[in-house]
């Protein structure tokens, strides 16, 4: 498989070698030991989700209280998906941009995103299949979300009407939830990640 970084620090397109035959494919779409040397320390498995959505779905943008925050593996297993991620990190150099991934069941790319990033996606299909991997189980009271039609992170999302959760249409907007306290320090989430590393975590944490 071929890891490469993206624009936002903490985030990485992974792209799987895929062997067919007449019978069907093959691939590995998840190692723990490539993922980790390239991130910098393995991805501790607590809780793994499956989403189903609708052609015209947004869902997010998502993140958790760091820390422990929520590192994600994403992949798309059935349709195809625009991914978003969006630095919420206040004191990042890439603070407010997001980035956009193609996630499909043609090329079966995957994203990783690290702790205190939000995330995002849009169905492009019917019945668009996301799993995600996720390093801490879910926690209603340090989940929050950002409004993903916010303005001023500007989203180009590829759908002419967005259809929201009643959760997400309420979220606060970009401006709001900093004014709350509610988004992540850059500084603290570098650190918390940096704890991660190999001298704190074992590989087989990662299996």
């Amino acid at each position: 498989m071929k890891i490469r970084p993206l624009s936002i620090e903490g985030t990485w397109e992974v792209t799987p070698q895929q062997h067919g035959d007449p019978r069907g494919l093959f691939m590995e779409w998840y190692r723990f030991d490539h993922l980790a040397e390239a991130v910098g320390h393995p991805l501790r498995l607590a809780q793994a989700n499956l989403s189903i959505s609708g052609r015209g779905v947004v869902r997010g943008i998502h993140f958790a209280d760091v820390p422990p925050g929520q590192a994600k593996y994403i992949t798309c297993v059935r349709g195809a998906v625009l991914d978003v991620v969006v630095d919420l990190r206040i004191g990042s150099p890439t603070f407010g941009r997001w980035e956009g991934v193609r996630l499909d069941d043609t090329e079966r790319r995957a994203v990783y995103l690290a702790e205190g990033l939000g995330h995002g996606f849009c169905a492009l299909t019917e019945d668009a299949t996301l799993t995600y991997f996720c390093s801490t189980t879910y926690n209603p009271t340090g989940e929050h979300g950002v409004h993903p039609l916010d303005p001023e992170l500007g989203i180009e999302w590829p759908v002419e009407t967005p259809q929201l959760s009643a959760r997400d249409a309420a979220a606060p907007s970009f401006a709001q939830a900093r004014a709350a306290g509610l988004l992540p320090d850059y500084a603290s989430c570098r650190s918390f990640v940096a704890g991660l590393g190999p001298t704190g975590m074992s590989y087989s944490d990662g299996i």
